[in-house]
């Protein structure tokens, strides 16, 4: 006589596994839409130069030096010669201002001057207008203007 044990497997209900990978499915879907929706920065961030520094970009901080380094080179000679200077060669060695600095090409800027023996206006514009290479004006009152839409102007916000 001849005993066979029966060994029966049970069956996994099909509706937990689709459970689970449905679950599965929209933890997933889930987590890459999050990734989709948040995009990376744009290169590398900005590192202020300074405490309270009013630069957007490493070109905007390079053109607010530039400026900066004209004004305080103007208060000189307006000081010395009792009226400003009306080019910018003339400002040379007056302050920090150097020989090299006369050429109006500064990186992402180019600078425009006119002067006048009892005024002068500086601006300096981007080869692209955006919200970090804002446009930058500054005159005798030693004050910077920036506008990120057109040309600044003296109506244009003081930066701070």
């Amino acid at each position: 006589m001849r005993i066979t044990a029966c060994l029966t497997v049970p069956k996994k209900k099909p509706t937990l596994l689709w459970a689970t990978f449905i679950v599965l499915f929209l933890v997933g879907s889930t987590l890459l839409a999050q990734d989709v929706a948040t995009p990376a920065p744009q290169g590398p961030v900005y590192q202020p130069k300074f405490a309270n520094d009013p630069a957007r970009s490493d070109s905007e901080a390079a053109a607010l030096a530039y400026m900066r380094v004209v004004i305080r080179a103007q208060r000189q000679f307006n000081k010395q010669y009792d009226h400003f200077a009306t080019s910018l060669a003339e400002l040379v060695h007056s302050g920090s201002f150097t020989k090299r600095m006369v050429n109006p090409e500064r990186g992402d800027y180019t600078a425009s001057f006119k002067g006048k023996k009892d005024s002068y206006v500086l601006t300096m514009t981007p080869k692209n207008l955006d919200a970090q290479h804002r446009s930058f004006y500054a005159e005798d009152d030693g004050k910077i203007h920036a506008d990120e839409a057109k040309a600044a102007d003296g109506d244009s916000p003081v930066v701070k």
